[in-house]
């Protein structure tokens, strides 16, 4: 015979859901971290990597040149200028490349795709060093000179991506669309686009890690940045300053991927 009363059955039913409910929750922690673990592991390999060279600065014994290129507010200096480098270089990229890329995606123009997509990737096949420089000689040494070589570096992958986006837009959708009256200036703005950020924005985040990879050359023509560094290093021939350059130069391009990263993760979860 059965001693269970009205009050031992709720306990048991709350302690099932509240079991339940734990085993759901810890699936969807489960599942973003098997999604999104990199964006955790990134960031902590950013800290440890300046850690490692704080704590290898400290322990070296430097002379009065490597305290001074070393000095905090020369290094933030020129991160600044590197940073604006490559802010400068993206944001021309982007407004050069996305209305080319939805201009080659039209139907009439689909016959220019091939060559402009040729000419992009012959383009980003050269020495940036050497783009830099004979560009230098051509135009000017300075910022202008470097934010034009950077754009002209980093073209393509938005390009490409902007127009492979808006191919792959379901043509049913786009049928449906005009189908309820939309005209086809509406159905590029209210359909093709919106499902194409996802891939023009993983082309943007190519194309803003590259230029802040390639913005290093910009100090060899007069541009400034990190690269700086780098030439000090080699010009007065200390291991040190080198050292510390590449490091912070990676530290850089892994937090500007990682930022990258994590807007991409954004747009294509509101997008889907």
């Amino acid at each position: 015979m059965s001693t269970a009363t009205p009050e031992t059955v709720n306990t048991q039913a709350e302690e099932s859901v509240e079991e339940y409910e734990g085993k759901q929750e810890g699936g969807r922690l489960a599942r973003l971290w098997q999604q999104h673990y990199d964006l955790v592991i990134l960031p902590a390999i950013i800290v440890l990597l300046l850690l490692l060279l704080f704590v290898y600065i400290q322990t070296r014994d430097l002379d009065t040149i490597e305290e001074r290129v070393l000095a905090a507010d020369n290094v933030a200096g020129l991160l600044r200028q590197h940073l604006w480098l490559a802010f400068l270089s993206t944001v021309l990229v982007l407004i050069i490349a996305v209305p080319l890329g939805i201009l080659l995606s039209r139907r009439g123009a689909r016959k220019a795709q091939g060559p402009v997509l040729a000419v992009g990737g012959f383009a980003q096949a050269l020495p940036p060093f050497g783009v830099l420089l004979l560009m230098a000689f051509w135009l000017d040494f300075g910022v202008t000179t470097a934010v034009i070589g950077l754009t002209l570096a980093a073209l393509l992958p938005v390009l490409r991506n902007t127009v492979i986006g808006l191919q792959q837009v379901d043509q049913s959708l786009i049928e449906a669309a005009r189908g309820m009256g939309m005209s086809s200036r509406q159905t590029l703005f209210r359909v093709e686009i919106p499902l194409a950020v996802p891939v023009i924005v993983a082309g943007l985040r190519v194309a803003l890690v590259l230029n802040v990879g390639t913005a290093t050359l910009a100090s060899y023509i007069g541009a400034g940045g990190l690269g700086e560094l780098v030439q000090q290093a080699l010009r007065l021939n200390r291991i040190n300053v080198l050292l510390v350059a590449g490091g912070v130069i990676a530290a850089v391009a892994l937090l500007i991927d990682w930022l990258a990263g994590v807007v991409e993760r954004v747009v294509v979860s509101r997008s889907g």
